[in-house]
């Protein structure tokens, strides 16, 4: 029972899955809209196109629904979700091959708490975000994945490996390749 001015709380994913499995449509409908902001995330920063990645989130979230009699109870959902909104992506990035010359937003969502600042510091913040994004868009594509998926949609090294498909020892290397070359490029240290 929900009284007035109380806060619901949503289950935790594990019961939103058997619930939806069992054909509860509102359950899956949670999911979505719990992981929908990180699945647009890792498939824009794939396909680099917001129509595309829109539509690879939206294909990837029908698809995991159709295969939730396959996902495995008790591993975490998340990185398994975002391993099929990847895989959706690639395919539609492969088959698109668009140039999108937008910069992305990277880092997802605008601060919560906007603060006033100079006109030096926004040009210097703008400028700091434009060569950070050209740095990190001259990255191999493996590598670039590799980062974006630990530091920018901040899963662990484990999560990074289901999501990009790889032995978490393959994310740690590319990681640090990666992350050398945007040190050469940017001198850029992510904070640990």
């Amino acid at each position: 029972m929900v009284y007035e001015g109380a806060v619901e709380q949503l289950p935790d994913d594990g019961v939103l899955i058997e619930q939806a499995r069992e054909g509860d449509i509102t359950a899956y409908g949670h999911l979505v809209a719990r992981y929908q902001d990180t699945a647009f995330r890792i498939a824009y920063l794939i396909t680099r196109s917001p129509t595309d990645a829109e539509d690879a989130a939206q294909a990837g979230f029908l698809k995991a629904y159709a295969a939730l009699h396959r996902f495995h109870v008790g591993a975490p959902f998340r990185p398994w979700l975002l391993r099929i909104v990847a895989n959706e992506a690639r395919n539609r990035s492969r088959h698109e091959r668009r140039q999108a010359r937008l910069i992305p937003r990277i880092g997802g969502s605008e601060p919560r708490h906007r603060t006033e600042r100079s006109a030096e510091e926004v040009v210097l913040t703008d400028e700091t975000h434009r060569l950070l994004a050209g740095a990190l868009w001259r990255l191999r594509y493996e590598e670039r994945l590799a980062i974006f998926t630990r530091y920018f949609l901040d899963l662990s090294e484990a999560e990074a490996a289901v999501v990009l498909g790889c032995p978490a020892g393959t994310v740690k290397s590319r990681l640090s390749r990666g992350l050398e070359h945007l040190r050469a490029d940017f001198q850029w240290e992510p904070d640990a």
